[in-house]
């Protein structure tokens, strides 16, 4: 929770802090969950996930390749720590979760707030295809526009 928590104050994400953020990292459609150290602390998270309601780049994979929305996986909570950047583990831990999704049959795929730049180009330097950018409906007050991705094939 301390690494999400400087994250959070460093760059705003996640964009709503969490009431209970050990329920927020721990889905109930939770697939599998990494983290990554530097030097012994913990520096990073990432999560794959089954599809869920809210989630918009499972429907336009979909829609695009023919596929069943359940051959999806969504990679999701990926953050590292602000003084652990520049060490390549954002890729890393983002390629451990496609290689968990490809060993299951299923393709991965994620939504990013389009706010965040940084994460929007390492999709887009590791080869993801930004399938849509799309309104996103978060609360009756709070609409946000997202980025849909898929991982290349």
């Amino acid at each position: 929770m301390e690494v999400l928590k400087e994250v959070h104050r460093a760059d705003g994400y996640p964009v709503n802090w969490p009431e209970r953020p050990g329920d927020w990292l721990s889905s109930a459609s939770l697939l599998g969950a990494w983290v990554a150290d530097l030097d012994g602390r913990l520096v990073g998270h990432v999560s794959l996930s089954r599809s869920g309601e809210d989630d918009l780049a499972p429907g336009l994979w979909n829609e695009r390749k023919g596929a069943r929305t359940d051959a999806t996986a969504v990679v999701s909570r990926l953050f590292v720590a602000p003084q652990a950047r520049g060490h390549g583990i954002g890729a890393l831990l983002l390629g451990r979760a496609v290689e968990e999704a490809r060993e299951r049959g299923l393709h991965p795929v994620l939504d990013v707030v389009a706010s965040d730049i940084a994460a929007a180009a390492l999709y887009e330097r590791l080869g993801w295809q930004r399938l849509a950018t799309m309104e996103q409906r978060w609360s009756p007050h709070q609409t946000v526009t997202v980025h849909c991705y898929a991982a290349s094939l």
